[in-house]
């Protein structure tokens, strides 16, 4: 009956200790996963500005072409379909699937269009990804992460781009992009819900369309 006892008390203790033994590798897996986050939205700069180099004129000339290589580059790094379900919280649910289809093409190809416009400033030196931060959480907590870039134009002054991102099969997809502190989602989030209610989906998605 002690021995048992003993082995009932120790229990606690020895699960203790072998969760304590897990946590440096699940810390050293949450810093390669958010380290992961801040090398994607490097890669997607850099191959943007890669595809733009020596040929900004032209591009400027020819926005079709211009948003084809943004789509191209951002299309597999874009949630596309978890933004547009943000920006309709309530309407998400009453619309049918293929309007929330044509809503989700419709958003992503406005997205194009007004990100597509900043980027041809944008050159190699100027876009920064500021340091992962020191301190990572716990790995089951990092499913979403803010990941901050510095974008320097032409007059010198630094402005912050930030990007969330989501942890979803196996890969950080892009689901918003706050610029100086203007949330992409929010800012829609905010015109459509009066817009729905006052014009209906369709007519909300022909507008987006035509933006």
């Amino acid at each position: 009956m002690c021995n048992e006892s003993r082995i009932m008390r120790a229990r606690p203790l020895f699960l203790l200790l072998a969760l304590i033994s897990l946590l440096p590798n699940a810390f050293a897996q949450s810093s390669e996963r958010a380290l992961a986050s801040h090398t994607v939205i490097q890669q997607t700069s850099d191959e943007l500005l890669a595809a733009i180099d020596g040929q900004r004129e032209e591009l400027a000339a020819n926005p079709a072409e211009l948003y084809a290589i943004v789509d191209e580059v951002l299309s597999a790094r874009f949630d596309a379909v978890y933004a547009a379900r943000l920006v309709l919280p309530r309407h998400w649910a009453r619309i049918t699937p293929e309007q929330r289809q044509n809503f989700v093409e419709a958003l992503y190809g406005s997205l194009i269009r007004r990100y597509s416009s900043g980027v041809l400033k944008h050159h190699e030196a100027r876009v920064r990804v500021t340091p992962l931060r020191s301190n990572p959480v716990p790995i089951s907590e990092e499913d979403f992460v803010t990941v901050k870039t510095l974008v320097t134009l032409d007059d010198g002054i630094e402005v912050p781009v930030n990007y969330e991102m989501r942890w979803f099969e196996n890969l950080w997809k892009i689901y918003d992009v706050n610029i100086e502190g203007r949330s992409y989602v929010f800012y829609y989030r905010g015109i459509f819900g009066q817009e729905i209610e006052a014009k209906g989906i369709d007519k909300v998605i022909e507008d987006l369309n035509a933006s």
